[in-house]
């Protein structure tokens, strides 16, 4: 699943493709994951924003809104180019806007586990995930003190803690497990004293620069707006590379599945 670097690499692209383009037309798939796309007619795209995992388009129209698109695990945003006419019966297309200068904006996704909503602006509460998003990587609340508190009041393992977008928004398997590793912390762990939180918290923010330094990390369906893979996968420290040696100690990685999802580590540098 994109994750923030993925996310806010596509939402680079497309800010001067879109930006004050006034949608014409729509059309969206029947599901109601994707449907509501067509009541973005009439609006004009006044500026993008980001909020973990999610884009947001901000419509100017009589009651201001915004545009919302989680990607999912496949989902993919194009700008078609006037002459360049998109196949409105793709079976993966789920959604597509024309604008008033010709051009056509569309969403695929393959498995449909991505999501399209209109709602009005800052308005998320149809939305929980995105309503009760936490801080930013980036955000000064993002603390160690802050993350120690909020491990402390959980029963969960930490790595289950910073998928869960609570603690940290825009944070997911890839990235935990960089971060996790670059701060020698276990993923299992129930417990983070301030200081380890303090270089979790710089981890984090260090794995996550680094794809969005790369474009991304593309190990099967990623590609960016213009269909390019990132570069991400080839600095990997850890994510995807169990039974290799571990690039500090030489230990070979493990992995184990941790609350349903594959985790990587170290047993010498993570250990409990």
């Amino acid at each position: 699943m994109p994750e923030l670097p993925e996310v806010e690499t596509i939402r680079q692209q497309l800010e001067s493709r879109v930006v004050g383009a006034t949608i014409a037309d729509a059309g969206a798939h029947w599901s109601d994951k994707f449907s509501s796309a067509i009541d973005a007619v009439g609006g004009e795209i006044a500026g993008t924003r980001r909020r973990g995992k999610y884009l947001l388009f901000e419509l100017a129209l009589e009651v201001p809104a915004e545009l919302v698109v989680h990607l999912g695990m496949t989902g993919r945003l194009t700008v078609h180019a006037v002459g360049d006419e998109p196949d409105l019966d793709h079976p993966h297309l789920r959604a597509w806007w024309r604008f008033t200068d010709g051009r056509t904006f569309t969403f695929h996704d393959t498995r449909r586990f991505g999501r399209i909503a209109v709602v009005d602006a800052g308005n998320y509460r149809a939305l929980p995930t995105l309503d009760h998003l936490g801080p930013e990587p980036w955000d000064p609340a993002f603390t160690g003190r802050a993350l120690a508190a909020f491990v402390k009041r959980s029963n969960r393992h930490l790595k289950t803690i910073l998928l869960a977008q609570r603690a940290v928004a825009g944070v997911g398997n890839i990235y935990a497990d960089e971060a996790l590793w670059m701060a020698k912390i276990n993923p299992a762990t129930r417990r983070l004293s301030v200081n380890r939180a303090d270089r979790l918290v710089e981890t984090i923010r260090t794995a996550l620069q680094s794809g969005l330094d790369h474009g991304g990390t593309t190990l099967r369906d990623y590609v960016d707006s213009d269909g390019s893979t990132g570069a991400n996968q080839h600095e990997l420290h850890c994510y995807g590379r169990s039974g290799s040696p571990c690039h500090r100690c030489a230990t070979e990685l493990r992995h184990r599945v941790l609350d349903a999802r594959t985790t990587t580590y170290c047993p010498t540098c993570q250990a409990r």
